[in-house]
């Protein structure tokens, strides 16, 4: 067999077993198999923060070098989650989502070998992008292969097992360091990898073979799929042409922009670089994403897409999702901060800190059925934004005691009111053709946000101390989680004719 023959071979999709294909509840089998990817993801990026003074000691590193165990990470992850998804559409996004498993599971068995901090740090940089192929394309299988009707509910199912990872990784990470090692922090990936192989091998409906048509079902309805103006506009430009030049300087402008800020961040908490070095991190950063803009606009094939940002609702979507992680993450962070620096035992820290995604779970599955039913997405996620932020506010001003609790779940509950349904605008807005760059774009900015949080955090505890600082990124938090009720917009769908 050839190369040729052996490539072909390994991208055609192979279809489910007819029994499941035939079943008519398989879509939440696949949806299922998509949310074993979203929690191992999450599980990964909430379990690494608790092994970070275990790494410091095994490593002899102070916490602004170990903190690029988790930056380095998420970084790879926003450069590789739009053009992987862009490829995805080429080879199919079943295909992409298998692999990503094999090469995460690989990749985190290597890290739990790690005999150096920047070998570790590379071993993670490869991780991301493993979780990079699996992030790119979920969003878009759930899209595609759920009827339109139940899309807000699997994509809350989905939100919730990534709530889910978040809250379960402070307990397990923390119970691992402990009376394990921090390696197993990384090798207990490896099982939970080799499961989701074979359950997107069976369960995953194909997205692409050799030319032969999908078993998925056409899932979102009409609106998704404009015919002119806006919709159609977005579809020409961005749908998949194998002639076209792939965006490399795109990419480099992208990772070089979100490099230097992060970098920046990370000098000013405490990264031993020279003051001045911030300054030009800063300016290299605003000047890399004023040339992305640029190329963006005249690249045949945009690693961000003008056309579909530009759609109504999109933009303002993809703010809010970033916004969105950047809230939830942030308290992951701070919360053990002022919990511990009030002598809280670690271990209750821990337990109290889980109560926001365990909320976030909660709301992102059955409660939002405790809202009214004619409720729109765009109502439930001004009314989520407003309750994270109203929560963020009493974290920061309640003294630093059990009461704390309610405070989380009040936040907690409101993200998962709003995360779900503003992905759920956002991909009603793009075309269906383009489903995976734009859930692609979609997981780009949760990684972004989620990045930002960490730095941020790290930032304010830095330079504010641990009690003061904390609490004044936390009502910047609140003023920042009203700002996005009042960013959202409702999508409207532009048409001809009479």
């Amino acid at each position: 067999m050839n190369a040729t023959a052996l490539a072909t071979r390994l991208l055609t999709e192979r279809p489910r077993p007819r029994g499941i294909a035939g079943w008519r509840h398989a879509h939440w089998l696949a949806v299922g198999t998509v949310c074993l990817g979203a929690f191992l993801g999450q599980l990964d990026a909430s379990v690494i923060a608790l092994v970070f003074p275990a790494l410091g000691r095994h490593f002899g590193a102070g916490f602004a070098a170990v903190e690029w165990v988790a930056l380095a990470y998420l970084l790879v992850l926003v450069a590789l989650l739009a053009p992987i998804g862009w490829l995805s559409d080429l080879v199919g996004r079943k295909t992409m989502y298998i692999g990503g498993f094999a090469v995460f599971g690989l990749s985190s068995l290597g890290a739990g070998f790690a005999g150096g901090l920047w070998v570790l740090v590379g071993l993670r940089a490869v991780q991301a992008v493993g979780a990079a192929m699996m992030q790119a394309n979920s969003v878009a299988l759930v899209a595609r292969g759920v009827p339109g009707h139940a899309m807000r509910r699997a994509l809350g199912i989905q939100a919730s097992a990534q709530g889910l990872g978040l809250a379960l990784g402070p307990i397990l990470g923390g119970m691992l360091v402990e009376h394990a090692s921090w390696r197993w922090v990384f090798w207990v990936n490896v099982p939970i990898a080799v499961f989701g192989i074979l359950a997107g091998w069976y369960l995953l409906p194909r997205t692409r073979t050799a030319g032969a048509p999908t078993d998925a079902p056409a899932a979102v309805p009409g609106p998704r799929e404009g015919r002119t103006g806006t919709h159609r506009t977005a579809a020409r430009r961005t749908a998949p042409r194998e002639a076209a030049r792939f965006d490399l300087p795109g990419l480099l402008l992208l990772t070089g922009a979100t490099t230097t800020l992060l970098l920046a961040l990370s000098t000013a908490s405490g990264l031993p670089l020279p003051g001045w070095a911030v300054a030009a991190l800063l300016l290299a950063s605003a000047v890399l994403a004023l040339a992305l803009v640029r190329q963006e606009r005249r690249a045949a094939r945009p690693i961000l897409a003008p056309g579909l940002v530009n759609t109504p609702g999109v933009r303002s979507g993809l703010v809010v999702a970033l916004i969105g992680y950047l809230l939830l993450f942030c308290p992951l962070v701070l919360g053990p901060v002022l919990l511990t620096g009030a002598g809280v035992s670690t271990a209750h820290a821990g337990l109290v800190v889980t109560l926001l995604p365990a909320a976030f779970a909660f709301a992102a599955t059955v409660g939002g059925g405790w809202l009214p039913r004619g409720w729109s997405d765009v109502t439930r996620c001004r009314f989520g934004a407003l309750l994270t932020a109203v929560g963020l506010l009493l974290f920061a001003l309640l003294p630093a005691s059990d009461v704390v609790a309610f405070p989380l779940l009040v936040a907690g509950y409101g993200l998962g009111l709003l995360l779900p349904a503003n992905n759920a605008l956002v991909m009603r807005a793009i075309p269906a053709q383009c489903s995976a760059v734009g859930g692609g774009m979609v997981n780009m900015a949760r990684s972004l946000g989620t990045a930002l949080g960490m730095a941020l955090s790290v930032l304010g505890v830095h330079l504010a101390g641990a009690a003061s600082g904390g609490r004044t990124v936390l009502l910047a938090l609140a003023a920042v989680a009203a700002a996005a009720a009042l960013l959202t917009r409702p999508v409207r769908t532009r048409r001809t004719g009479p």
